[in-house]
């Protein structure tokens, strides 16, 4: 039996609302009856936020036995005396999103089996060459360029300091930036979009571009969104994927090349968690721990161990299923993907020209290659040609083009080569949600073991870094909220 629980996403709650939570769980399964049906087990785990215990957790255990805890003082919860059978346990705090939102737990004799979850903030930062950043009260700051309407604040003027996005646009729990489009989850499930419109990226039925919100047409409760250059995909809870704009490359995966201005739904795919989109492809991850994508393949993007584009989901290869260790987030570059597994390694495909495949050299992969020397990782992220990982202890680190500094290390193209490992970004801590842009970076420090302040390098030619300057910087600047 299987269960499927949408976390509740409420903005407007608590002190962390938003905070990325990296939560280790391990389920110690002892039995402690005399065997047989009489057999009970203890399910625990700890919950923390950048290496600090988080108290106060509501934890779910539902099937045939369902209860309710909150974890210590210590981030630990415990369910003791449970029955042999099949439940899920799902991790609940508002104004945070879980990935994977749940684990299925069979209870049936078996001893000493754990697993590594993730918790993680809700997609309040993206970042192309424009900055988008969901407030605690989901309201939505927006900075750089402009030249599409792509900041919503009703001119096409560049802002290199954050603005508000006009038009009373509230509620908002996720953000994804495209080339030239942004666009918006609420919380009533449905989705909002500004910007470049010319392949119908914004969803309206049209293809004009709009310099405020305009809600995407047909869309309800949606949980997640993505933007690739000119298209668009979103998540329904009921695990189908919908996509809308630019479909030259099948990158819509309703099984044509025709672009579509209206949503249409992703060919054969359900049970999906999350959803990336880059330039012309489009990834999926599913509640088996698989991985799916579609579109573009000319440099192995698609990770089915091919170069042939695909209109319709196309397994990558290597990453299996949740026996194989399972995938629980995806990020998606320009034409390379890179996905977070439950064991805190990071592992990527596609292009590999800059090294932004985190492996060690500069060959592309048509299929996932592990990224070197790197652990402890509870969230990744994807700029144009560089990747980005969180770590457990708040930590960010880089690989891949260094062009415009976006690697944050202190260096440049104009100094030293691309990195082709991941580099630690300088003096960067407390950190809990991260985004890649074009050629730059994006970070957010907690506001529980930080100071809730956002951080961004790399370039800064259209004033997305938002420190009220046009230049470049290879170290993390602080970003001017107003």
């Amino acid at each position: 039996m299987t269960h499927y629980s949408k976390v509740k996403r409420d903005k407007s709650s608590g002190a962390i609302c938003g905070c990325l939570l990296s939560m280790i769980l391990m389920l110690l399964l002892s039995g402690c009856g005399g065997g047989g049906n009489d057999q009970t087990y203890t399910v625990s785990g700890r919950i923390t936020s950048a290496g600090s215990a988080l108290a106060g957790v509501t934890v779910i255990l539902a099937g045939d036995t369902s209860r309710v805890v909150t974890t210590d003082a210590n981030g630990n919860y415990t369910f003791n005396g449970v029955p042999g059978g099949t439940f899920t346990v799902t991790p609940s705090l508002a104004g945070s999103s879980f990935r994977p939102l749940f684990r299925n737990v069979w209870l049936e004799g078996l001893d000493g089996i754990g697993f590594d979850f993730v918790v993680h903030g809700l997609g309040r930062l993206a970042a192309a060459t424009h900055t988008i950043y969901v407030k605690d009260d989901g309201t939505v700051l927006a900075w750089g360029n402009n030249s599409n309407g792509q900041l919503g604040d009703g001119s096409t003027t560049s802002k290199n300091t954050p603005a508000q996005v006009v038009s009373g646009l509230s509620g908002m729990t996720a953000v994804a930036a495209g080339s030239g489009h942004t666009i918006a989850l609420k919380n009533d499930g449905t989705v909002w979009a500004w910007g470049n419109n010319g392949s119908g990226q914004l969803g309206d039925g049209s293809t004009t571009s709009k310099n405020t919100p305009v809600q995407v047409s047909g869309l309800s409760r949606m949980t997640a969104v993505a933007a690739g250059s000119s298209h668009t995909a979103a998540l329904k809870n009921d695990g189908t994927v919908w996509a809308w704009g630019n479909n030259s490359n099948g990158q819509l995966g309703d099984g044509s090349t025709t672009s579509k201005n209206t949503p249409v739904q992703v060919s054969g795919l359900s049970g999906t968690t999350a959803v990336a989109a880059g330039s012309g492809h489009t990834v999926a991850l599913k509640n088996d721990g698989t991985v799916w994508a579609w579109g573009n393949n000319s440099n192995g993007q698609l990770g089915d161990g091919s170069t042939t584009s695909s209109n319709i989901p196309v397994q990558v290869r290597g990453l299996g299923g949740i026996s194989s260790g399972n995938v629980i987030a995806l990020a998606v570059g320009y034409d390379h993907t890179v996905v977070l597994k439950n064991d805190g390694t990071a592992w990527a495909w596609g292009n590999n020209s800059t090294g932004q495949l985190g492996n060690g050299n500069i060959t592309p992969s048509k299929i996932p290659v592990q990224v070197s020397g790197l652990s402890g990782v509870t969230a990744v992220a994807a700029g144009y040609s560089h990747s980005v990982a969180l770590k457990s202890d708040g930590t960010v680190q880089t690989w891949g083009s260094n062009t415009k500094g976006q690697l944050g290390n202190g260096l440049t193209n104009g100094t030293t080569i691309d990195s082709a490992i991941p580099v630690v970004v300088s003096g960067l801590a407390g950190v809990t949600d991260i985004a890649g842009g074009y050629e730059g970076s994006v970070a957010l420090k907690s506001a529980l073991n930080g100071d809730g302040t956002i951080w961004t390098w790399g370039s800064n030619s259209n004033g997305q870094l938002g420190n009220g300057l046009v230049v470049d910087s290879a170290i993390p600047v602080q970003a001017t909220m107003p």
